[in-house]
């Protein structure tokens, strides 16, 4: 799915070996990716990525370092901050017998065992899709600039006319 960014490799040109891929979009890429994930820029991003055979499909694994400017959720000002992370991914082709099976009925899930490979459409890994998705993974959900406090102060209540009356009342006994 591509918005913007895009690194395509076909499954056959892994039959040479591993392929090993650095990649860094350009400005447009980037903003892309940005618009993509909700963030404001993302004035960096690079990947070290190595696509090597697995099984019919492939397996990707390497590095992504990235800086992006959240908002922050405290003060609403934008500030940058480094995000860095690794890229572990495998794919089979549609109609592969490693494909995963369409759950029937109850599953047992093994929360040990490695994810199930991703199925792919055709015979092509988008490789730049793999890496927005891993830097999605790795994004605070809720970003807060270094040193911006949260200081709520309850409003104050505005006091009933039956708790004055109440005070008046108190008053006189």
């Amino acid at each position: 799915m591509s918005d913007g960014w895009e690194k395509l490799l076909k499954l056959h040109e892994l039959n040479q070996g591993p392929v090993r891929l650095s990649l860094a979009p350009d400005e447009a890429e980037r903003a892309a990716v940005a618009k993509r994930l909700g963030l404001r820029r993302a004035p960096k991003l690079t990947a070290e990525v190595t696509v090597k055979p697995w099984l019919d499909g492939a397996e990707l694994s390497g590095r992504f370092d990235a800086v992006v400017e959240y908002v922050c959720g405290v003060t609403l000002d934008p500030f940058e901050a480094p995000v860095r992370g690794e890229i572990f991914a495998r794919v089979v082709p549609a109609g592969s017998p490693h494909a995963p099976a369409e759950p029937q009925g109850e599953m047992d899930l093994d929360l040990e065992a490695d994810d199930p490979p991703d199925v792919l459409a055709g015979e092509t890994v988008d490789v730049a899709d793999y890496v927005i998705e891993h830097l999605a993974l790795e994004l605070d959900p809720f970003p807060r600039k270094p040193g911006a406090t949260f200081d709520y102060q309850p409003p104050q209540e505005e006091e009933s006319p039956f708790a004055v009356l109440k005070k008046l009342q108190e008053r006189k006994d």
